[in-house]
């Protein structure tokens, strides 16, 4: 016989009825509300748990089910990235001044993480919910709950047909486009890739501009200098040996973490940047200025992209049902130190390297 897990003396929880049920949070939730969905074996299943452990469901919650709880969810890939916390932080502070509270949750980019915090969210009744989705499609069940419950969807940097086409998304195209061409104004001639997973919109997007503007600036595309990451230091480490075994003298890096990976590889195998090869990383931040050399980057408007995301999620909570909305923030190239500018003017002129930097400068504006 299942043992229940409840502690003598102390009240069960929703919790412990959806264990011991064996089913989600947000079914027993369904089931206290008296939702007519649920089938009628599973009721009578959850209502005899209910009775077992003298269950009582709070009443102040129940009453929120019946209103606008004035809570949104947000579900990012990993908090620890250091792109989420300013994006969150933008989602929070916009959120707030509109009387809206924020629920977070990370799904460490698994589809089975990412859909029970959706269950959850859903269960704490939430307006509405931000979503970097992570690889892969919602189970049926999902779907359906999401359907029935109709409170509105908001994706932040990766697109989700399926789901919604609201989103607010940074022009990552764009963005890899520049830097590209970027590397290939400091006179690099065979530049590669570290990419995202290229299940995700955001990598694809920077694939895209990172081949087309290899066509645009009349240099080859090489299968072998084009190694596919997760966004995570490890792959950035591991794709870092296997690109530079290949010798590019330009290297364009999909984000920040990956950055740290290939920089550590870059060292264990005695290359230096700009040296051997030049270097451009997606995203900034303050603490770049004591990397030497300073690297070049493309900033993305971290905490607008929040902003944005919530104040759109916002609107669709209050009723708004207009056109849907793809908003696409645009990138900003920093140029610093790490794409050998210098150099290039250095050996192509020998003459004023600083002068040369502040031409290229002067273009980019």
């Amino acid at each position: 016989m299942k043992k229940t897990r409840t502690n003598k003396g102390k009240a069960a929880s929703i919790y412990d009825v959806a264990r011991e049920s064996g089913v989600s949070v947000f079914t027993v939730s369904e089931v206290v509300n008296k939702k007519s969905h649920v089938s009628k074996k599973l009721r009578d299943r959850v209502e005899k748990t209910i009775r077992k452990l003298n269950y009582r469901p709070n009443l102040i919650a129940r009453s929120l089910a019946k209103q606008k709880t004035h809570t949104i969810g947000m579900i990012v890939p990993d908090i620890a990235n250091p792109f989420f916390p300013m994006v969150v932080r933008g989602a929070e502070d916009a959120a707030q001044k509109h009387g809206y509270n924020l629920l977070l949750c990370n799904s460490d980019d698994s589809l089975e993480k990412e859909e029970r915090a959706i269950e959850l969210l859903l269960s704490k009744r939430v307006d509405g919910i931000l979503l970097t989705k992570a690889v892969g499609d919602f189970r049926a069940p999902l779907r359906q709950m999401i359907k029935e419950v109709k409170i509105p969807f908001v994706l932040v940097m990766r697109t989700y047909p399926k789901l919604t086409a609201d989103a607010v998304i940074t022009d990552d195209y764009q963005g890899a486009y520049d830097a590209v061409c970027h590397l290939a104004r400091a006179g690099r001639r065979r530049i590669g890739l570290i990419s995202g997973p290229l299940k995700v919109s955001n990598a694809v997007a920077r694939w895209q501009g990172f081949h087309d503007s290899l066509k645009a600036m009349g240099l080859p595309f090489e299968k072998e200098l084009i190694v596919e990451g997760d966004y995570r230091i490890e792959s950035g480490y591991r794709a870092g040996h296997a690109l530079l075994s290949h010798r590019p003298d330009g290297i364009y890096v999909a984000n920040h973490l990956m950055t740290v990976g290939l920089l550590k590889a870059a060292e264990e195998m005695g290359l230096g940047c700009p040296e051997d090869f030049g270097l451009v990383s997606f995203d900034d931040y303050p603490w770049l200025g004591i990397f030497r050399p300073r690297l070049t980057t493309v900033e993305l408007p971290k905490h607008q992209l929040g902003s944005e995301a919530a104040e759109l999620l916002i609107k669709r909570i209050s009723g708004d049902r207009s056109k849907t909305v793809l908003l696409k923030l645009q990138p900003e190239l920093r140029i610093r130190e790490s794409c050998g500018f210098a150099l290039h003017v250095s050996r192509a002129a020998g003459g004023d390297t600083l002068q040369g930097q502040r031409v290229l400068l002067e273009k980019v504006k």
